[in-house]
């Protein structure tokens, strides 16, 4: 079994489904022709190679013309991500085996029209448990209970980059003002520092800040 393997096709999906926020679209892509001579001053081949140019003018602009789909607002973006992420986990539990409650902790602030903080909070949640609760299949996938003791392994250098995988995560749901600095503080105690044994010092010492 592959142990608090994180950055894994389900996490980062979900991680990518919350982090953009911002979405950068790129800039569409213009082009200008050149002025087409006169009409009689233009052969049959020359007229259709015209022809041609402008049609394909037309079917850009056309494109171009098209109405933007409206952008979706924070929370839909957040309650658009819960809904993937309920999805895709459940889909990878292993037969018999129960999700984390927070999961349905996130399916209630879903469907009970939480705010944007209350819904960020509870996938950082969930993806933290999912995280340190489960193992992963390296041959199928799926999820099933760990026995994974991480206090006796926070040698191993997957297990810091995970940990500081969702350290990172957090503060930035901090920076974006998404959680406030007590409730980061609370989950991150909670639920990182506190598995480690470590001091919340020594947490940051071993994480490299």
């Amino acid at each position: 079994m592959h142990r608090l393997r994180l950055i894994c096709p389900l996490l980062a999906a979900s991680a990518a489904a919350v982090g953009a926020f911002a979405p950068v679209a790129p800039p569409l892509s213009r082009h200008r022709t050149a002025a087409a001579p006169p009409a009689h001053a233009r052969s049959p081949s020359s007229a259709s190679a015209a022809t041609a140019l402008q049609m394909s003018d037309f079917g850009s602009d056309f494109a171009s013309a098209m109405p933007e789909k409206p952008q979706q607002s924070m929370k839909e973006k957040l309650e658009e991500s819960a809904t993937s992420f309920i999805a895709d986990l459940s889909s990878r539990l292993a037969d018999g085996v129960d999700p984390p409650p927070e999961m349905e902790a996130l399916r209630e602030a879903r469907d009970g029209d939480s705010d944007e903080g209350t819904l960020a909070l509870r996938i950082y949640e969930l993806m933290i448990e999912q995280g340190m609760t489960y193992d992963i299949d390296p041959e199928t996938g799926r999820l099933s209970p760990t026995q994974f003791d991480i206090k006796e392994n926070l040698d191993v250098p997957e297990v810091k980059a995970e940990f500081k995988h969702l350290y990172s995560y957090g503060m930035e749901l901090i920076k974006r003002g998404l959680l406030s600095l007590d409730t980061g503080k609370e989950v991150v105690t909670k639920r990182l520092i506190n598995r480690t044994g470590l001091t919340p010092e020594e947490f940051d010492k071993w994480l490299g800040y």
